[in-house]
Protein backbone atom coordinates (compact mmCIF):
# COMPACT_ATOMS: atom_id res chain seq x y z
CA UNK A 1 0.00 0.00 0.00
CA UNK A 2 2.82 2.43 0.77
CA UNK A 3 4.36 1.88 -2.64
CA UNK A 4 0.97 2.84 -4.11
CA UNK A 5 1.01 6.12 -2.16
CA UNK A 6 -1.84 4.93 0.07
CA UNK A 7 -0.63 5.37 3.67
CA UNK A 8 -4.18 5.19 5.05
CA UNK A 9 -4.70 1.80 3.41
CA UNK A 10 -1.38 0.55 4.76
CA UNK A 11 -2.26 1.71 8.26
CA UNK A 12 -5.63 -0.01 8.02
CA UNK A 13 -4.06 -3.32 7.01
CA UNK A 14 -1.33 -3.07 9.63
CA UNK A 15 -3.82 -2.51 12.43
CA UNK A 16 -4.69 -6.21 12.42
CA UNK A 17 -1.07 -7.11 13.15
CA UNK A 18 -0.58 -4.73 16.07
CA UNK A 19 -1.40 -7.31 18.74
CA UNK A 20 1.31 -9.70 17.52
CA UNK A 21 3.97 -7.27 16.30
CA UNK A 22 6.51 -8.36 18.92
CA UNK A 23 6.13 -12.00 17.97
CA UNK A 24 8.70 -14.12 16.22
CA UNK A 25 9.14 -14.25 12.46
CA UNK A 26 10.12 -17.83 11.67
CA UNK A 27 11.63 -16.95 8.31
CA UNK A 28 14.24 -14.62 9.82
CA UNK A 29 17.48 -15.41 11.63
CA UNK A 30 16.69 -12.57 14.04
CA UNK A 31 13.38 -13.66 15.52
CA UNK A 32 11.67 -10.28 15.50
CA UNK A 33 12.53 -7.00 13.90
CA UNK A 34 9.17 -5.45 14.83
CA UNK A 35 8.55 -4.91 11.11
CA UNK A 36 4.91 -3.93 11.59
CA UNK A 37 5.79 -0.95 13.80
CA UNK A 38 8.45 0.14 11.29
CA UNK A 39 6.06 0.01 8.34
CA UNK A 40 3.36 1.77 10.38
CA UNK A 41 5.90 4.49 11.20
CA UNK A 42 6.70 4.90 7.51
CA UNK A 43 2.97 5.03 6.71
CA UNK A 44 2.39 7.72 9.33
CA UNK A 45 5.29 9.72 7.89
CA UNK A 46 3.78 9.42 4.41
CA UNK A 47 0.43 10.57 5.83
CA UNK A 48 2.08 13.61 7.44
CA UNK A 49 1.44 12.41 11.00
CA UNK A 50 4.78 13.03 12.69
CA UNK A 51 3.66 12.38 16.26
CA UNK A 52 2.19 8.97 15.44
CA UNK A 53 5.22 8.09 13.30
CA UNK A 54 7.60 8.95 16.13
CA UNK A 55 5.61 6.74 18.52
CA UNK A 56 5.86 3.74 16.17
CA UNK A 57 9.60 4.12 15.63
CA UNK A 58 10.09 4.60 19.37
CA UNK A 59 8.44 1.20 19.96
CA UNK A 60 11.33 -0.38 18.09
CA UNK A 61 13.94 1.54 20.06
CA UNK A 62 12.19 0.68 23.31
CA UNK A 63 12.39 -3.03 22.45
CA UNK A 64 16.04 -3.27 21.48
CA UNK A 65 16.30 -6.63 23.25
CA UNK A 66 13.80 -8.06 20.78
CA UNK A 67 15.19 -6.26 17.75
CA UNK A 68 18.86 -7.06 18.45
CA UNK A 69 20.87 -5.89 15.45
CA UNK A 70 18.06 -5.96 12.90
CA UNK A 71 18.02 -3.19 10.31
CA UNK A 72 14.79 -1.82 11.79
CA UNK A 73 16.66 -0.87 14.97
CA UNK A 74 19.11 1.32 13.07
CA UNK A 75 16.56 2.82 10.73
CA UNK A 76 14.10 3.50 13.56
CA UNK A 77 16.55 6.17 14.75
CA UNK A 78 16.28 7.84 11.36
CA UNK A 79 12.51 7.42 11.47
CA UNK A 80 12.35 9.23 14.83
CA UNK A 81 14.48 12.03 13.36
CA UNK A 82 12.26 12.38 10.31
CA UNK A 83 9.08 12.25 12.40
CA UNK A 84 10.34 15.03 14.67
CA UNK A 85 11.51 17.07 11.68
CA UNK A 86 7.99 16.74 10.27
CA UNK A 87 6.54 17.88 13.60
CA UNK A 88 8.88 20.89 13.60
CA UNK A 89 7.50 21.92 10.20
CA UNK A 90 3.84 21.41 11.11
CA UNK A 91 3.82 22.71 14.71
CA UNK A 92 4.01 26.27 15.96
CA UNK A 93 6.22 28.25 18.31
CA UNK A 94 7.64 26.28 21.27
CA UNK A 95 6.31 22.94 20.00
CA UNK A 96 8.10 23.43 16.69
CA UNK A 97 11.32 24.40 18.44
CA UNK A 98 11.16 21.37 20.76
CA UNK A 99 10.48 19.03 17.82
CA UNK A 100 13.43 20.50 15.93
CA UNK A 101 15.73 19.91 18.92
CA UNK A 102 14.49 16.30 19.17
CA UNK A 103 15.00 15.83 15.42
CA UNK A 104 18.56 17.14 15.54
CA UNK A 105 19.38 14.82 18.45
CA UNK A 106 17.87 11.82 16.65
CA UNK A 107 19.75 12.61 13.41
CA UNK A 108 22.96 12.92 15.42
CA UNK A 109 22.23 9.56 17.08
CA UNK A 110 21.67 7.91 13.70
CA UNK A 111 24.76 9.50 12.13
CA UNK A 112 26.91 8.49 15.11
CA UNK A 113 25.70 4.91 14.77
CA UNK A 114 26.57 4.97 11.06
CA UNK A 115 29.85 6.91 11.38
CA UNK A 116 31.94 4.04 9.99
CA UNK A 117 29.51 3.10 7.22
CA UNK A 118 30.34 3.49 3.54
CA UNK A 119 29.66 7.19 2.85
CA UNK A 120 28.08 6.37 -0.50
CA UNK A 121 25.11 4.48 0.99
CA UNK A 122 22.07 6.37 -0.33
CA UNK A 123 20.12 6.43 2.93
CA UNK A 124 23.16 7.75 4.80
CA UNK A 125 23.69 10.48 2.21
CA UNK A 126 20.03 11.41 2.44
CA UNK A 127 20.12 11.50 6.25
CA UNK A 128 23.19 13.76 6.18
CA UNK A 129 21.45 16.13 3.78
CA UNK A 130 18.29 16.20 5.91
CA UNK A 131 20.35 16.88 9.05
CA UNK A 132 22.27 19.71 7.36
CA UNK A 133 19.04 21.28 6.13
CA UNK A 134 17.54 21.17 9.63
CA UNK A 135 20.56 22.84 11.28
Amino acid sequence: MLDRKNPAGALNRLQAASSIESGASVFLVNLSCVHQAYVRGEAYLAAGEGNSAAAEFQKILDHSGIVWNCWTGALARLGVARANALQSRTSHDADADAARVRALAAYKDFLTLWKDADPDIPILKQAKAEYAKLQ
